[in-house]
């Protein structure tokens, strides 16, 4: 079930993966690493998507203790699988890339 704010911190996650990316090229362009390199990229996201992770536990473990409402538990659900298949979907597209690579001609 897709919100407003579901669509909201996915657009957010990825402007700012975009504007990562692009300080990255920047500096390899330039002959100069300026920005993150890729592994501190996929370091950040994956710790994005363990603390959404972490944070709808924490819904859940809420509401069975009657301290949070239900509605707040599917929404942090919603974010973390969201952010996970976000995440399995780069983690394939690298993964393809890879073997593009590989298939070069040397």
């Amino acid at each position: 079930m897709a919100t407003p704010t579901i669509a909201a911190n996915a657009y957010a996650a990825l402007a700012k993966m975009r504007e990562d990316t692009a300080n990255v090229a920047g500096g390899l362009n330039k002959g100069q690493e300026s920005g993150p390199n890729f592994g501190s990229i996929l370091k950040d996201v994956m710790n994005a998507v363990s603390a959404a992770a972490h944070n709808s536990d924490a819904q859940a473990q809420a509401v069975a203790a009657g301290k949070a409402n239900m509605v707040d538990v599917v929404t942090a659900v919603a974010e973390t699988e969201t952010a996970f298949q976000t995440l399995i979907s780069v983690r394939d597209k690298v993964i393809a890339a890879y073997e593009d690579v590989l298939k070069m001609p040397i």
